[in-house]
């Protein structure tokens, strides 16, 4: 795992970087962190999809805050009120302009590694950057082939900017996995996003999981659900593997 900079219009984001061994070239997947950030965790994740093939780069979104070593956002309890009011704060500062600065600047910067293989790239969003991930999929249509969200939230709400009206500009496959004990997430909600798919005539998959809360792919967290993250993994493994061959 490599720790790299990438320049922003806003700053440089920090990040890290994980390829396969060997000279490549691999695609590239970027994994958008949960509201926690960037830690031990999802540096696991990042290695354990690179190692099937993938260079996978793992952003900290919320780099104008400061780096992910000074946020320590792990350290927190979602329990406390004042440090959810402090994460929907970081979470409520990257606006769809910020969100496509930054996606514009990752995406750059990975097409300029001599062992990424383009032209395209997949990006992978969890609980709050699902959406996210959508975002990128719609903000850059022919540069993003595929996108996935696990245990996304508020992917289909009556707000203009949710994400499930961005589809319209979407050329990507998508995955949803969707966790029935879902605060942010419930079931109107997926029903109403997967008419929205329909609609749109894109190539998706949406699944929901029965038994499985919020955050049930990320291990550490109360949520984890070892059964339902691995299967995230086939899920994720089948997407990229095949959109990012093409």
């Amino acid at each position: 795992m490599q720790d790299v900079d990438i320049k922003t219009a806003d700053g440089v984001m920090d990040a890290k970087l994980a390829r396969p061994e060997g000279p490549g070239a691999w695609p590239a997947v970027i994994m958008l962190p949960d509201g926690f950030g960037v830690r031990p965790a999802f540096e696991s994740m990042a290695r354990k999809l690179s190692s099937q093939g993938f260079v996978v780069l793992l952003p900290n979104v919320f780099y104008r805050d400061g780096h992910a070593s000074k946020l320590r956002l792990a350290d927190g309890s979602f329990a406390d009120e004042a440090f959810r009011n402090r994460l929907y704060a970081l979470i409520g500062g990257l606006t769809p302009a910020r969100q496509k600065v930054d996606a514009a600047a990752e995406l750059d910067f990975l097409a300029g590694l001599p062992f990424v293989k383009g032209p395209k790239a997949g990006v992978a969003g969890y609980c709050f950057s699902g959406g996210l991930a959508v975002r990128i999929a719609a903000d850059f249509p022919d540069r993003i082939a595929a996108a996935a969200s696990s245990h996304g939230g508020r992917l289909a709400t009556d707000s203009p900017d949710s994400p499930h009206l961005l589809l319209g500009d979407v050329k990507a496959e998508l995955y949803f996995g969707h966790a029935d004990q879902d605060g942010s997430m419930p079931l109107a909600d997926i029903q109403k996003l997967e008419a929205a798919l329909k609609a749109s005539g894109l190539k998706f998959r949406s699944e929901l999981y029965p038994g499985a809360l919020h955050g049930y792919s990320v291990e550490g967290r109360p949520a984890f659900n070892t059964q339902v993250a691995q299967t995230h993994w086939e899920r994720l493994f089948d997407l990229f593997g095949r959109a990012l061959s093409r």
